[in-house]
């Protein structure tokens, strides 16, 4: 039985503790929402942090949903100075006998007269340089740096020029293609005038240099690959058509000697990356098994008794589980070695792995990233978590949801909170006058006690005699 409230004296009573005591009583539905608010606040951030579990996992998943990412291939050559090759998703494994009959090169066209240094020699006035059919115009008079500054500055000139110095006091004007091949070659139509003056070989006397071997001092060439006794003419010393699915680098001509180039599957990346999968989703389900603890605790800031959170974990799951029949030899990925265990978390079954792809990885790539038509376990499992983490996803609704709660249950609190504040200053001010009425009573009492007690002996000798 609570003890009543004891009046010491006609004003003597503590306001303040009768104020505060009945604040607190009237505080009750404020506390209830503050914590309310704490509650959801609380689920905001574990939304948040699943938010970020899944999108690590995402990224796992979407690795293993191309080619790209499950494919990998290791590629060697007995000879790696004169031909390599570097394969891609869609390489097909087999050795590849290479002859290098011709490298692809660019033309390099010097000029024919010299001049006795770059930067001070005047070796043009007047007149202009046809290269590749861009023509270069001068418009006053230019030493060899500045006629090769006036040729690069010229838009559509196929050739880059320098100034080399050749011997002492010798400096030739050097015109090299922007690209190898017979096909980026050019010719030179020479009318300078004026200064030292410019030349260039012409060996056919027809008015035009570099349309002739002897004109350069390198020839544009197509490189004349053999790959498998099949000729393949490129412009390029990179030929990305010679090896299926492959770049083939060749960089020595040597049309007498024949380099192997072997192409074998390696699993070691798809390895990795399905490590890197079964870490993001263990930690997920080590997530979610904490939020359905936490719910079962009564802990207010858990998720885990909302339902999308049991959506996600069936529906991760049951896409995992599936079978998917158009994979090829491997229709569950189980069989693939990536099984689940008796606590709901995944591994990898090295055994079964290494079985599985011990051919290549080509029955992995069905099963995981499957075709357009058929999509396979891990490009249906990228679109499930779209479908959660993507714009308009459950979980960004949630959070949506979430926030718009948050914002609601704070005005509530202001709300309430101003309507407390006016209540306590309302009985504050009750109670003040209260007291100050009191105290005009209590003084009222004094001054007609002293009055009964100034009659009192007046009224004893009156009676006296």
């Amino acid at each position: 039985m609570s003890t009543p409230i004891t009046f010491g004296g006609f004003n003597g009573i503590d306001f303040t503790t009768v104020i505060n005591a009945l604040m607190t009583q009237a505080s009750v539905p404020l506390t209830n929402l503050q914590t309310k608010q704490s509650n959801l606040q609380g689920q905001s951030t574990q939304y948040t942090t699943l938010a970020s579990q899944l999108s690590t996992l995402q990224t796992a998943v979407d690795t293993l949903s191309t080619s790209s990412g499950i494919s990998s291939f290791t590629t060697g050559s007995t000879d790696s100075t004169a031909a390599t090759a570097t394969a891609t998703s869609n390489a097909l494994p087999g050795h590849y006998d290479v002859v290098v009959k011709e490298l692809a090169r660019s033309q390099v066209t010097a000029t024919a007269s010299v001049a006795p240094d770059a930067n001070s020699t005047v070796v043009a006035s007047a007149g202009s340089l046809t290269i590749g059919g861009a023509t270069v115009t001068l418009s006053g008079s230019v030493t060899l740096q500045g006629l090769a500054d006036a040729i690069n500055a010229t838009s559509g000139v196929p050739a880059t020029a320098s100034v080399v110095q050749t011997d002492a006091n010798k400096f030739r004007l050097v015109l090299t293609a922007n690209a190898p091949g017979t096909a980026n070659a050019f010719t030179i139509t020479n009318t300078l005038t004026g200064g030292a003056g410019v030349s260039f070989t012409d060996t056919d006397s027809d008015g035009i240099s570099g349309d002739s071997d002897a004109d350069n001092a390198v020839s544009a060439t197509n490189a004349d690959v053999l790959v498998n006794n099949v000729e393949i003419i490129s412009s390029s010393n990179t030929l990305t058509s010679a090896i299926p699915g492959a770049s083939l680098t060749v960089s020595k001509k040597d049309p007498l000697t024949t380099v192997g180039i072997d192409i074998a599957s390696d699993s070691s990346a798809l390895r990795s990356n399905l490590s890197s999968f079964v870490a993001a989703y263990n930690n997920l389900v080590s997530f979610t098994n904490s939020q359905w603890q936490a719910a079962a605790g009564g802990d207010g800031t858990s998720i885990g008794r909302d339902p999308l959170v049991r959506s996600l974990s069936s529906s991760l799951r049951s896409t995992m589980t599936a079978s998917y029949a158009n994979s090829g030899a491997l229709g569950y990925l189980a069989q693939l070695g990536v099984e689940f265990t008796q606590t709901g978390t995944m591994q990898i079954n090295e055994s079964v792995f290494s079985a599985a792809v011990a051919g290549g990885t080509g029955d992995a790539v069905k099963l995981l990233a499957g075709s357009d038509s058929a999509p396979g376990a891990f490009a249906t499992l990228s679109a499930t978590l779209a479908g959660y983490t993507g714009a308009g996803g459950l979980i960004p609704t949630s959070q949506q949801a979430l926030a718009t709660q948050i914002s609601s249950v704070g005005t509530q609190i202001s709300d309430m909170q101003a309507r407390l504040n006016q209540q306590r200053t309302t009985l504050q001010q009750e109670f003040t006058a209260a007291d100050l009425a009191m105290s005009q009573l209590q003084s009222q009492s004094s001054a007609l006690t002293g009055v009964a007690q100034s009659l009192s002996p007046s009224t004893s000798s009156s009676s006296g005699n």
